[in-house]
């Protein structure tokens, strides 16, 4: 069976989307950039590329389906001025090798690799849409090497509802046009679908994504993906989440992802949630500085950093 990983939009942020704010043209002008420290890690079955920028509590940012980590450009930099920023390639993605049928691995498992690799042994865990559902999964499956849980338009594997359908339903129409037409058809089919166009309505962000979604093979889309989670899924789980959680969203973010916010707000104990506002599902792109500035406050809470 194919496993769809819903959110796609969910993932966002991009190198090339320049800021029309004089706060952050300020920001860029006056804070030196940090020296990135590129990388492979070779896996089971495959290698992860990694960037690695700032020094002091690590903190990992996962991206969202279809995209890779050019989606955090607008964190990387800006969070490495107070924290040890990695951002990885989620394997199939950007420049990590892709799974091989039948080879079964786990997202979350992948990153536990790349944290030993890089010698960190707890980590602030931070992902957007897939990367959120990736980030849930790793932070139940390994609470010993978690700091803290950000879920920005967030996921948890194993929910089911109407609105998730339809959110399935966009990845489905996307496969359907790749098998008939190609890439350029699946990218047509994603970025015009009325549920990701009424989330993100900034039309320059929505190109960004779909310039680096342009870079994707749509793999996961045309093959028996052997991805697995959690057993039972974290669905049933998160009452097992013991580190400080932040849960964010859009004013406009998706249903289905508004819905799992919900869940992890009911469940979770030490959770809080925050809505960005003058954004939507990909909302560190619509607004970096309010994502950037709402992640640096808690994660400084949490550290207990003045």
């Amino acid at each position: 069976m194919k496993v769809f990983h819903i959110l796609p939009i969910l993932m966002v942020c991009s190198l090339g989307i320049a800021c029309d704010s004089a706060e952050r043209q300020t920001a860029e002008t006056t804070q030196p950039e940090a020296r990135v420290e590129q990388g492979y890690l070779e896996i089971d079955g495959g290698r992860l590329y990694y960037e690695v920028a700032g020094t002091g509590e690590p903190v990992v940012l996962i991206h969202g389906n279809t995209l890779d980590l050019r989606m955090w450009d607008d964190q990387f930099q800006s969070l490495s001025q107070s924290f040890r920023i990695i951002r990885y390639d989620v394997r199939g993605f950007g420049k990590s090798s892709l799974p091989v049928e039948g080879e079964p691995y786990s997202h979350h498992e992948d990153l536990a690799a790349l944290l030993g690799h890089l010698g960190i042994l707890k980590a602030h865990i931070v992902g957007l849409s897939m990367g959120s559902g990736i980030a849930v999964d790793f932070v139940v499956g390994h609470p010993a090497m978690s700091r803290s849980l950000v879920a920005a338009g967030p996921w948890v594997f194993g929910h089911s509802s109407p609105a998730a359908s339809e959110l399935v339903a966009v990845f489905a129409e996307a496969a359907a046009a790749l098998k008939q037409e190609g890439v350029e058809a699946a990218l047509d089919s994603m970025y015009a679908a009325p549920l990701v166009t009424e989330s993100t309505r900034d039309t320059a962000v929505l190109q960004r994504m779909r310039e680096i979604a342009s870079d994707y093979s749509f793999w996961h889309l045309s093959h028996s993906d052997p991805q697995t989670v959690l057993q039972p899924p974290s669905l049933e789980r998160l009452v097992e989440i013991s580190v400080p959680t932040l849960v964010m969203v859009g004013v406009r973010e998706l249903a289905a992802c508004r819905e799992a916010g919900e869940l992890l707000q009911a469940t979770v104990p030490d959770v809080r949630t925050i809505e960005i506002p003058n954004a939507g599902h990909n909302m560190n792109m619509e607004n970096p500085q309010e994502f950037n500035r709402a992640v640096s406050d808690f994660l400084r809470d949490v550290s207990g950093a003045t």
